[in-house]
């Protein structure tokens, strides 16, 4: 199961009244590892003042691995990650997690990061079973 979802937002969700606010915070508290990646990477950009900021260190375990691939493979949590973040996500070889700055001037980066050769070029042998 992806996420934890409380009886009380299960029911709103059968009914038809999803909030994004209450769905953001079922990711957060559901996939903890991945949210504090996200915080983190965003916190970097505002700090450094960049348009850019990734991870490139595995995580710890399986199931931190876990959160990160079902927060970012899943559109429905991605884009309202994105939407909460006000940033633009990508994500490679199980744990690299970008984030980029909304506008114009990031998309050849985010296009960079997201070919086929970026993803070639991140591979390593440590990561083959990831």
């Amino acid at each position: 199961m992806s996420l934890d979802v409380s009886p009380a937002l299960l029911e709103k969700a059968e009914r038809g009244e999803v909030d994004e606010r209450e769905f953001v915070d079922c990711v957060r508290t559901s996939l903890p590892y991945a949210w504090d990646m996200i915080s983190s990477l965003v916190a970097q950009l505002k700090v450094d003042g960049t348009d850019f900021a990734d991870n490139d260190v595995p995580p710890p375990s399986e199931k931190e691995r876990g959160q990160l691939l079902r927060a970012l493979a899943s559109d429905a949590i991605r884009g309202a990650l994105q939407r909460h973040f006000g940033v633009r996500l990508a994500f490679q070889n199980c744990h690299r997690v970008a984030v980029f700055a909304p506008g114009a001037e990031t998309e050849e980066r985010h296009a960079r990061f997201t070919s086929i050769r970026g993803q070639l070029l991140n591979q390593s042998p440590e990561l083959r079973d990831c």
